[in-house]
């Protein structure tokens, strides 16, 4: 396939140049939505000329992709900050997380105000909660270590009703009774453990046991989420 455009050979130097690109796109998408932010926009905001960018990128909405990309690099690394070492935790710090990037929540929620047309975009970019077949194993190493109930089932619906229902629910509340984010990631780790918890305490080994397959999942997440964002601004063969 054609590349549009040559980026300047010092791949760290290109590599600054793209996430100066991408942190001017986040703020004025942020401040004007998606739908009112133009490259023209985004290149004077970062101080680069309008052609640069498609030195990057051959579209906006192929900028745009890589923005959420690297806000969800950005997510997994503050959930790995706080060390989950259980599932409620994983889930209640992922929410935290997703609290604190607006554009992440945007996507989630299918923000029309903030993203445009770009929500759509959700289904590909890498920005749902995407869990499936590495979920199932997790699921089934932590019923296997006395964590989670294998009854009644059904534990990606559970997860995915309590993860949605928590981040939306700032919305749906009147100003006065919103909550902290961070209390609201404390009611989520809450009702995670008492909706799929077994209740009983665990012993040593089984302890780390879950907390090993907790960081597992969380590599797996976030080794996926750097893939993409490396093919994003070109950088695979660079591990960035």
């Amino acid at each position: 396939m054609a590349k549009v455009g040559r980026p300047p050979q010092d791949p760290a130097r290109q590599l600054e140049r793209a996430h100066r690109i991408l942190d001017a796109a986040a703020e004025l998408i942020l401040r004007w939505g998606y739908d009112k932010t133009t490259i023209d926009d985004v290149a004077r905001r970062a101080g680069v000329a309008k052609g640069t960018i498609y030195l990057h990128w051959r579209t906006r909405d192929q900028l745009f992709a890589a923005l959420l990309r690297r806000e969800r690099v950005h997510l997994f690394a503050g959930i790995r900050a706080n060390a989950p070492a259980t599932l409620p935790e994983l889930f209640g710090g992922l929410v935290r997380e997703t609290l604190n990037r607006p554009l992440l929540r945007a996507v989630l929620l299918g923000d029309d105000e903030v993203l445009g047309k770009l929500t759509r975009m959700k289904r590909t970019s890498g920005t749902s909660l995407e869990l499936g077949g590495p979920f199932d194993a997790y699921i089934a190493r932590m019923i296997e270590h006395g964590a989670v109930r294998a009854e009644p089932g059904d534990h990606l619906t559970v997860i995915s009703s309590i993860v949605y229902g928590f981040i939306a629910l700032p919305d749906l509340l009147p100003e006065a009774a919103r909550l902290p984010d961070e209390r609201i990631a404390e009611l989520v780790t809450d009702t995670v453990e008492r909706a799929m918890s077994t209740g009983r305490p665990l012993p040593g080994a089984d302890r780390r046991a879950v907390a090993e397959a907790t960081a597992d999942i969380l590599d797996a997440m976030e080794e996926v989420a750097r893939r993409r964002l490396a093919a994003s601004l070109g950088s695979e063969e660079r591990g960035a």
